[in-house]
C-alpha cells in the first residue's frame, strides 16, 4: 500500500508539530519574556485557533510530585503518548525501597575497585535540581561505598547554576561534605562548573579543562572545594563557569583518575554526560587530546549512547509503538529538524530513546552558533531551523514534520533578560514563516513548549533566575476547521494520540494518553 493511499485522505499534509522550548504559560508580569516580548503570530494564532495548556512537570510527566520539567522528559512523553516514569522517579524509587544497594552494576563498581586496589571516583552534577543529577543520589552512591568498605572514594563535582540558583555551589558543596564526615568516605578531588565538564556541542577546548584536571590533575590549584569557588566568585564567574580546580593535599593532587580505578558518572540524563564518558571508553575521539587515557571500570548510571559498551546501573526501559514507530508502520514520511542543542531531543529522546531514524524518518541538525553563552546572539540558529522547515514544506513528500526551536531554554537560563525577549521574538518571527507556507500547503500545525523557563527571567528579590518552571504550556493546534477546540486538562502525553486522531491513525494500545481534540473529525 503507498503512503498517499495508506494515511487518511482528508488529513492536513504536512502536520507539523513545533515545540517551543523552555516557554511557559507565566504571571505576564515584568519578569515574564514571552509577555513582554513582541509577538504577533502567536498572538493571533491564540486569538483565531483552538488552544489550551498542559501540564509538563511532576506527575504528569513521570516525575516526582512537584518537580519541574525538562527537555528530555518533555520529549519523550510527547513522542510516547504515554506518561513516561523517568530515571529520576526509577532510582529514587530503588533507594527508598533499598533494591539500589545491591544493584549489580554498582555493588561491582565498588569490588572491581577493590580488587585493584585503586580508587572508586564518583562524578557528576552536584545539584538538587533533578534535572540532570540528584543530590540524594550521590548520597546513596556514598552510602553504598561505605557499605561495600571502599575506603578511597574521590568525588569530581560539577556545579549547576541553571537549573538551580547562579550562586547556590557553596550550600551544596558544604551539605556534600557533611555528609562525607558523617559516613566517613569520599573527597572532593576536582570542583569545575558543567560549562566545562557537560558540554554536548563537542566544544572540545572546554572538555579538555574538565578532563586535564580529573585525569591529569592539571589546572587551577586549590586547598579546598570551597576555597576553588570562592576564588571564581571574586573573579565574577558563577557556578556553571567555575573553572576547573584541581584539590591538592601535600602539594599533589588528592585524587586523580589512575589505571586500575572505577569512575562511576551519576547524571541520569545522557545528552551532557556522553562527551566527557566518551573520553573515557573510546580508543579514538577526534577532536579531544586526552594525552595518556587511564585505563578504568568505568560505569554510568543510565544509558548514554546505545553505541558504548559500559556497564549501566538502570539501563532503558523500551518503548515500544512510539509516534515515530506509528507513522512509519503506516508508510508515512516523517522529517525530524532542530539546531545542535536540541537536536537529540527532537530525535533520539522523541523516538523513545531509540537513535536509528525508522524507515520513512529523514534528520537534519542546523549547527548553533559558537558564541560562549546565548544571551550574545539569542536569536541562536531559529532561522536557520525555520528556513529547513519551510523548504520541507514546500518539497511535498513530507506527512508529519517536528521541529523544535531552542532559543526560550537556552537563552532563558541565561537570566539575561532582554535577550531572552529577543530569543522569543526571533522564534515567534520564524513561526510565522511556518504558519504562512503551511497556509499555502494546505497544512496544520500543533504549537506548544516541553516546559517553562523563560516566562520567569528574575525572582522575587530581583535576581536572575535561570532555572525551569513548573509551569503549564500553551498548546495552540493552527487549523482552519471551526469544528473543534482543545479541552483542558491535558499533559504532553496527550499530544501523540491528538496527531494520530488529525491523521486518521488509530492510536496503539500502549499509547494511554487521550486526545485533546473535543469533536470528531
Amino acid at each position: 500500500m503507498s503512503a498517499r493511499l495508506a494515511r487518511n485522505r482528508e488529513a492536513p499534509r504536512p502536520l507539523v508539530l513545533v515545540v517551543l522550548d523552555g516557554w511557559g504559560v507565566g504571571s505576564g508580569g515584568p519578569e515574564d519574556a514571552t509577555a513582554v516580548a513582541d509577538t504577533p503570530n502567536l498572538d493571533r494564532l491564540e486569538r483565531e485557533c483552538p488552544h489550551t495548556t498542559l501540564k509538563s512537570s511532576g506527575l504528569a510527566v513521570g516525575l516526582p510530585e512537584g518537580q519541574m520539567g525538562n527537555s528530555e522528559v518533555g520529549h519523550l512523553n510527547l513522542g510516547a503518548g504515554r506518561v513516561v516514569y523517568q530515571d529520576l522517579t526509577r532510582i529514587s524509587a530503588a533507594i527508598d525501597d533499598g533494591t539500589f544497594f545491591g544493584n549489580p552494576v554498582l555493588v561491582e563498581a565498588c569490588e572491581r575497585a577493590k580488587r585493584s586496589r585503586g580508587a572508586l571516583h564518583l562524578m557528576g552534577l552536584l545539584s538538587d535540581g533533578g534535572v540532570h543529577s540528584q543530590l540524594t543520589h550521590l548520597f546513596a552512591l556514598l552510602e553504598l561505598a561505605k557499605r561495600q568498605g571502599q575506603e578511597k572514594v574521590f568525588l569530581h563535582m560539577f556545579l549547576d547554576g541553571r537549573d538551580v540558583p547562579p550562586q547556590s555551589a557553596l550550600t551544596y558543596v558544604d551539605e556534600l561534605e557533611r555528609e562525607c564526615a558523617r559516613l566517613g568516605v569520599g573527597a572532593i578531588a576536582t570542583i569545575m562548573g558543567r560549562y566545562y565538564a557537560m558540554d554536548r556541542d563537542k566544544r572540545w577546548e572546554r572538555v579538555k579543562k574538565a578532563w586535564d584536571a580529573i585525569v591529569h590533575g592539571e589546572g587551577q590549584k586549590a586547598a579546598s572545594a570551597r576555597e576553588a569557588v570562592e576564588r571564581s566568585y571574586a573573579e565574577g564567574a558563577v557556578d556553571e563557569f567555575v573553572v576547573p580546580a584541581v584539590i591538592e593535599h601535600h602539594g599533589a593532587p588528592l585524587g586523580k583518575v589512575r589505571d586500575g580505578d572505577t569512575v562511576v558518572f551519576f547524571n541520569f540524563r545522557s545528552d551532557r554526560a556522553r562527551e566527557l564518558t566518551w573520553a573515557f571508553v573510546l580508543s579514538d575521539l577526534e577532536g579531544l587530546d586526552r594525552g595518556r587515557v587511564p585505563k578504568v571500570y568505568y560505569a554510568t548510571m543510565t544509558e548514554y549512547d546505545e553505541r558504548l559498551v559500559v556497564p549501566i546501573a538502570f539501563p532503558q526501559e523500551e518503548l515500544k509503538n512510539t509516534i515515530a514507530d506509528v507513522l512509519s508502520a503506516h508508510g508515512l514520511r516523517q522529517f525530524h529538524t532542530a539546531e545542535t542543542e536540541k537536536y537529540a531531543h527532537v530525535t533520539f529522546f522523541l523516538n523513545g530513546g531509540v537513535e536509528e531514524p525508522k524507515p520513512g524518518e529523514d534528520r537534519l541538525m542546523v549547527p548553533s552558533p559558537k558564541v560562549p553563552t546565548y544571551d550574545m546572539q539569542p536569536e541562536m540558529s531559529a532561522f536557520g531551523v525555520a528556513g529547513k522547515v519551510v523548504e520541507a514544506i514546500g518539497k511535498d513528500v513530507y506527512d508529519v514534520i517536528f521541529v523544535n526551536f531552542a532559543n526560550g531554554d537556552m537563552v532563558g537560563h541565561t537570566g539575561v533578560m532582554e535577550a531572552a525577549v529577543k530569543a522569543v521574538e526571533a522564534v515567534d518571527d520564524c513561526i510565522g514563516r511556518i504558519v504562512k507556507a503551511l497556509g499555502e500547503a494546505g497544512g496544520e500545525a500543533i504549537i506548544l513548549s516541553d516546559h517553562g523557563n523563560a516566562e520567569k527571567m528574575f525572582d522575587e528579590s530581583g535576581g536572575p533566575f535561570t532555572a525551569h518552571t513548573s509551569e503549564e504550556v500553551p498548546c495552540i493546534y493552527v487549523t482552519a476547521r471551526k469544528d473543534v477546540r482543545l479541552r483542558s486538562g491535558g499533559r504532553l502525553s496527550d499530544v501523540a494520540p491528538t496527531m494520530l486522531e488529525i491523521l486518521g491513525i488509530p492510536q496503539p494500545a500502549e499509547m494511554t494518553g487521550e486526545s485533546l481534540l473535543t469533536a470528531p473529525r
